[in-house]
């Protein structure tokens, strides 16, 4: 069986406060991009291991035992006693980009062995599943444009579709490190609060990331590649996440830009859904 785990973006990111655990409370917008993952589970009958997992395409740093899909495959066997399983897991989705991708492939893997197995778990209980694993990864259970609140764990839906706009993704060969990038952040709450932002047309500015304010001055580099976003027609052009990956929002009839970012940089085009 096989599935495809997709990346998300951030629609604004608003680090509002410090909490007295040391974690910040933020709100944001997620929305699903369709630049994906591949994941297939087979029933694995040979051998004594209760999984193998098999990785290709871009590659995943650290130990096998801690790939959020053999996380979320343990996580399930601890109550239903699965099979072991042979995991093949293409990756796509650049990792430590702001979009997601770990999470989205941890979510995909319950939902492939939810359906796989039988196990019948509801949507709220396969997301109950997914917050043990991070943050966001219940996001990927719904899939579905969603105003995140908490340390972007307290989920609420929003009427929101972009649906036809095309969306350019650039990766710099960058890394932002995300402790760092929150020391420098001095939470503040917006004027407008992002669900009421969130209901305005798009257009340049449409919303803030509070992470550009701290990573921009470090990595000029990546504030270059939303400037040249812009200038070559984005409506809206945003980092996500804390970086290092930019997004940029085009109309549905315009031509999107070519690959004039350095050899380094990792690319996508889609059209939103």
């Amino acid at each position: 069986m096989i599935t495809f785990p997709n990346a998300k973006i951030n629609l604004g990111l608003n680090i509002v406060e410090k909490r007295p655990d040391g974690y910040h409370n933020l709100e944001t917008v997620f929305y699903p991009v369709p630049l994906e993952d591949a994941l297939e589970v087979n029933i694995l009958h040979e051998g004594n291991e209760k999984f193998r997992l098999h990785q290709a395409g871009l590659k995943i740093e650290g130990e096998v035992e801690n790939n959020l899909v053999v996380k979320a495959y343990k996580l399930l066997d601890e109550k239903f006693n699965l099979p072991p399983v042979d995991i093949h897991l293409f990756k796509h989705i650049p990792s430590g980009a702001g979009l997601g991708g770990g999470s989205s492939d941890a979510a995909y893997m319950l939902k492939l062995l939810n359906e796989k197995f039988n196990l019948a778990l509801t949507d709220e209980t396969l997301e109950e599943y997914a917050a043990k694993l991070g943050a966001d990864c219940a996001f990927f259970i719904r899939n579905a444009p969603t105003y995140a609140e908490g340390i972007g764990n307290v989920f609420s839906p929003i009427s929101l579709s972009l649906k036809g706009y095309q969306i350019v993704l650039v990766k710099p060969d960058i890394f932002v490190s995300t402790r760092e990038a929150f020391a420098q952040i001095k939470p503040h709450r917006q004027e407008i609060p992002l669900k009421e932002i969130v209901k305005r047309p798009v257009e340049k500015e449409w919303m803030m990331n509070d992470f550009e304010e701290s990573v921009f001055p470090q990595f000029p580099a990546i504030r270059e590649i939303k400037e040249d976003l812009y200038k070559q027609g984005a409506i809206y052009a945003s980092m996500t996440g804390s970086g290092s990956s930019v997004f940029g929002l085009f109309e549905p009839s315009a031509i999107l830009p070519s690959n004039t970012f350095g050899e380094k940089t990792f690319i996508y085009r889609g059209i939103l859904k």
